[in-house]
């Protein structure tokens, strides 16, 4: 009982923390509009868009603390900030693995962006299959009383991933399900991984071929 009245009252102090969560919606704002700057640039000078779609995601107070209980965290304010990496949330869907990596790139370039951890679940999967990019960073939130840094989370998949990943969520969220089924569906799910890595990258062996020769007719 005395744990469940700890979570409960950390969830309503972040609840009421309001110019706490609204420096991290700030975060999601700054993140998608560099992005899309991003995209707009690619799609004037190339004539190519890299991003698919950007959606962002602001934790909730429930999801903050059962967090911290999954980490064995204490319930205490003064954690949440500095324990707690993925408040703010970005998922970026791109057509191409080399667009993840060309926007990792231009994204860690600027210097108003500060790199705090990089992930590559790409070209090192988790055991269940996952596949994406990582990146925790931190960008500058200008506020009357001066500067604050904001971290946020930013996922980069293509669209396949992206399509895995959903599925592989909701398999996670039927607990009723039997084990057995359950196991068995994982290990196919793992299966769909490795034969969606391998149509990433011949679509994009086709899309270089296409890009060649139309450099070859100018």
């Amino acid at each position: 009982m005395v744990k469940v009245a700890e979570r409960r009252k950390i969830e309503d102090e972040i609840r009421n923390a309001t110019e706490f969560m609204t420096l991290y919606r700030c975060a999601l704002m700054e993140v998608e509009t560099i992005l899309k700057v991003l995209n707009e640039q690619f799609s004037r000078l190339e004539d190519y868009n890299p991003i698919e779609t950007i959606k962002t995601r602001l934790k909730t107070p429930e999801s903050i603390a059962e967090k911290m209980e999954r980490r064995g965290l204490p319930f205490d304010f003064r954690l949440v900030k500095d324990e707690i990496n993925d408040i703010a949330g970005v998922r970026v869907v791109c057509p191409f693995i080399t667009d993840i990596y060309m926007l990792s790139e231009r994204l860690l370039g600027r210097e108003d962006i500060r790199l705090l951890e990089y992930k590559d679940y790409i070209k090192e999967p988790k055991k269940n299959g996952y596949r994406s990019v990582h990146l925790i960073v931190e960008v500058p939130i200008f506020l009357q009383e001066g500067k604050r840094m904001v971290k946020v989370e930013i996922q980069l998949r293509t669209i396949a991933m992206d399509f895995w990943a959903s599925l592989d969520h909701r398999l996670s969220y039927k607990k009723e399900m039997d084990p057995a089924i359950t196991q068995q569906l994982h290990e196919e799910l793992i299966a769909c991984s490795n034969e969606s890595a391998k149509l990433d990258e011949r679509m994009e062996a086709v899309r270089n071929a296409i890009d060649q020769r139309r450099k070859v007719r100018h």
